[in-house]
């Protein structure tokens, strides 16, 4: 009877068709501060997405001796004791395409801006390996910011990391606003990632992006600062994820982390809640590796690859303009320089308030065509001649006339670099501005005139002399030809609506 039975049982297994599913199951034995506890799943791996059987998911961030420990990817209060946790057996991954493009999304890459579904079935991991070097390629194509400050003095690269950094409210994400309005009609994908911004902040941003058409070219990725600190922690490698699809297909990025400081709080927070042992500043060891492995995946990849680019201009708030704390230092030695704004030249009305000495660009010249290289250098040495003249000038006024024509020469730079939010320039312009005030067409000017006689001398060029834009923007040079066609247009414009 009973070898009847095995035969039988034996029979039916072989000639059973379907598929056996082997699930790896544990349980949750522990819930601390968005962090769960889990027993029972023997093969997960760092990273590894789990979910719960009330429908959250985890992303393992500790392997322990029998127990793994995973940060809550969703609303921590729905997790209990004694839930069912399941294995994924992959990674925590976003969708990405062309179809992103318009669409603000949360940290998972789930649609949040009431437009409906998501229509892809391209999912990519938010973490993997940046490019090695051989990978890679020098960097010196130049994205242009539209701002004449950062163009002109810290330019920056197709493929670079460039801090802005700078105190609360002297105009940090103003920069990278006008960096992606800039972009419109240049063929570059924009990212922005706010991290733990208020959702009022984030809905008027996303306004500002939809009025001025840049839209079309973004995806916005929010994780509030009303979200998990979870959602926070990942959102930078998400965004991250969704620009290197663009940059392997072979299409240039931008991706804008709005901002660091934050990041590193919510991943602080996290640590603390792991058990791992504080360190300086009560970060955890890793908080270094954490950003540097975030921002070596900006790159611009070799022709071999598809040339294609990524590059990240990550945010840095600093307290009381301490450049030294522990996170802006981190950040400033990975990234490739640093746009540092000053709070007393934004309360001088100095806007953009680019401190011209201490920020700076390691990509330099190489990001910029050789007219704005000519015209840059000297600009970057008036200012640094006006700043070490100006502590002088103000003990007395017995200056000799060459001192007083190089602050005034000063003067004249700083309100020439003088920009308002949402008024980008084409290169074209930016050149014959720099142009135009090295030649002392502006020296007799008013402060408050300068740059509206600059404006206008512009909109006269491109209204009237298209052939020297045309010329200019060909041979991308400041030749005898260019300098003298300028200097004629100059001569003419300032004549008749200056001097007259």
């Amino acid at each position: 009877m009973k070898a009847s039975i095995f035969d039988e049982l034996r029979k039916q297994i072989e000639q059973y068709q379907g598929e056996i599913s082997i699930e790896e199951a544990g349980r949750v034995v522990e819930v601390r501060d968005g962090v769960m506890k889990v027993v029972g799943l023997s093969k997960a791996m760092m990273g590894e997405m789990i979910s719960v059987e009330s429908r959250e998911a985890g992303m393992v961030l500790s392997l322990e001796s029998g127990a793994v420990l995973a940060v809550i990817l969703g609303d921590a209060d729905k997790v209990k004791e004694g839930d069912k946790v399941y294995s994924t057996s992959g990674m925590v991954s976003v969708p990405v395409g062309d179809v992103m493009l318009g669409r603000v999304v949360d940290a998972l890459g789930n649609p949040i801006d009431g437009k409906g579904k998501i229509e892809t079935e391209k999912r990519v991991p938010i973490e993997r390996n940046a490019p090695s070097v051989i990978e890679r390629q020098a960097v010196n194509v130049p994205l242009s910011t539209g701002i004449l400050s950062v163009d002109a003095l810290v330019p920056i690269g197709r493929g670079q990391r460039e801090l802005i950094i700078g105190d609360r409210f002297t105009g940090k994400t103003a920069i990278a606003l006008d960096t992606i309005i800039n972009q419109k009609g240049k063929d570059v994908i924009c990212i922005y990632v706010g991290i733990g911004q208020k959702q009022a902040k984030m809905a008027q941003l996303v306004g500002q992006l939809r009025e001025h058409g840049a839209m079309d070219y973004t995806v916005v990725v929010s994780a509030s600062a009303s979200d998990p600190v979870s959602a926070q922690m990942i959102s930078p490698f998400t965004g991250c994820a969704i620009g290197e699809y663009f940059m392997d297909k072979g299409r240039d990025a931008l991706i804008i982390y709005d901002d660091l400081t934050k990041h590193a709080w919510a991943y602080r927070q996290i640590s603390l809640g792991l058990r791992r042992p504080p360190g300086r500043e009560a970060y955890p060891g890793d908080i270094f590796y954490l950003h540097s492995r975030l921002l070596e995946r900006s790159a611009r990849l070799r022709d071999s690859l598809g040339g294609g680019s990524l590059t990240a201009l990550p945010i840095i708030e600093t307290q009381a303009s301490d450049v030294s704390a522990y996170i802006p230092t981190n950040v400033i030695s990975i990234t490739d320089g640093q746009i540092y704004l000053d709070r007393d030249a934004f309360n001088a009305g100095n806007r953009p308030a680019i401190d011209a000495g201490l920020s700076v660009s390691r990509v330099g010249g190489a990001a910029q065509i050789k007219a704005m290289k000519q015209l840059a250098g000297p600009m970057r040495l008036e200012l640094a001649q006006y700043r070490d003249l100006i502590g002088f000038a103000q003990f007395g006024s017995d200056l000799d006339e060459e001192t007083k024509k190089k602050i005034n020469k000063g003067k004249v730079t700083l309100a020439l670099l003088r920009q308002e939010l949402f008024n980008t320039l084409l290169t074209t312009d930016q050149v014959i501005m720099l142009f135009v005030g090295e030649n002392g067409f502006l020296d007799n000017l008013q402060a408050d005139e300068i740059r509206v006689k600059c404006m206008e001398f512009v909109d006269y060029v491109n209204k009237n002399r298209q052939d020297l834009v045309l010329l200019l923007e060909k041979e991308k040079v400041l030749n005898d030809e260019i300098k003298a066609a300028i200097l004629e247009a100059a001569g003419n414009f300032y004549k008749e609506n200056v001097n007259a």
